[in-house]
Formats: C-alpha cells, sequence, structure tokens
C-alpha cells in the first residue's frame, strides 16, 4: 500500500453490446487462462437464451437476478480475548456484487447440465425467480448474521 496518497480508481469497463458494468466482471470471472472470447461467447449464449425464453429485456432479467443474489449482511470472524466471534457485518455495495458473482459462477459451475452456457443461463433464471443454489448462499449467509446478532456490539 503506497503511503503518499490513494490508488486512483481504475476505469470502469462497459459492455459494448448491453451497455452494462457487471457483464465485464462476470466474463472476466468465468475466464479460464486467458481465454476471453471464450467466456464472452459463454455469457452472451446464455443472454441469448434468456432473450428466447423471458417476456422482459434480458439485461432487465440479468440485473434483476444479480439484485436478488447480493447480500444485505455476512459475518467476519473476529478474535476477542482468545476466542473467536461470527461478527455480523454489513456488506458494501462492491463486495456485495463480487460476491454476488462469485455465488453465481460457483452455483453454476455446479450444475449438471452440459455447456457452461446452459449453466449461467439456469443460474440466472433461478436466481431471477429468487430460487436456485446462488440465491440459498444467500439466504444461509443471512441466517448466520442473524443467528449471530448477539456479538454485534464486537463490530468496530
Amino acid at each position: 500500500m503506497s503511503r503518499k496518497k490513494r490508488a486512483p480508481k481504475k476505469l470502469r469497463i462497459i459492455d459494448p453490446i448491453y451497455k452494462s458494468e457487471i457483464i465485464p466482471k462476470l466474463i472476466n470471472s468465468i475466464m479460464y487462462d486467458g481465454k476471453k472470447t471464450v467466456a464472452e461467447k459463454i455469457v452472451y449464449d446464455a443472454i441469448d437464451k434468456i432473450k428466447s425464453k423471458a417476456k422482459e429485456e434480458p439485461i432487465i432479467v440479468f440485473n434483476s437476478a444479480i439484485n436478488n443474489i447480493k447480500p444485505t449482511v455476512e459475518v467476519r470472524s473476529r478474535r476477542v480475548g482468545g476466542a473467536t466471534y461470527q461478527v455480523p457485518v454489513e456488506v458494501k455495495s462492491k463486495r456485495s456484487q463480487a460476491l454476488a458473482i462469485r455465488w453465481l459462477i460457483d452455483a453454476s459451475r455446479k450444475r449438471k447440465d452440459k455447456k457452461m452456457s446452459d449453466k449461467i443461463f439456469n443460474e440466472i433464471y433461478d436466481a431471477y425467480q429468487n430460487k436456485g443454489s446462488a440465491i440459498k448462499k444467500k439466504e444461509d449467509t443471512h441466517k448466520m448474521a442473524d443467528s449471530n446478532k448477539a456479538f454485534a456490539h464486537f463490530r468496530w
């Protein structure tokens, strides 16, 4: 970390087709071994499948699915007097978006479909309808934070 001044904010990359800031992040998260064109093809195929299945615009479906997955609270480990407590903490918007994308990709990779574009499409569509593995992960995180509310006074 620099001691002199804060690092400048990076320029946000915007998707040329759908004019979204989240889609390039999804593409970069899916990408393996620097094969960006393969990752782009997977994501755009999934979005085309959304276009054919949903009645709304695919970018609206995608954004609402990501918003449904985003967590509002999470637990952080805090060590106090030799004991470790799971302390519930509110999640910043950038981190919640990153967690949502990560959970979406993890859940879609665990699916049993043949192609990755089908897996991503099914997981996005399930998240749009408030069901699926990514939504379950968010609910588990919220339950964990809710059950550890008693340790909220350790937050600082």
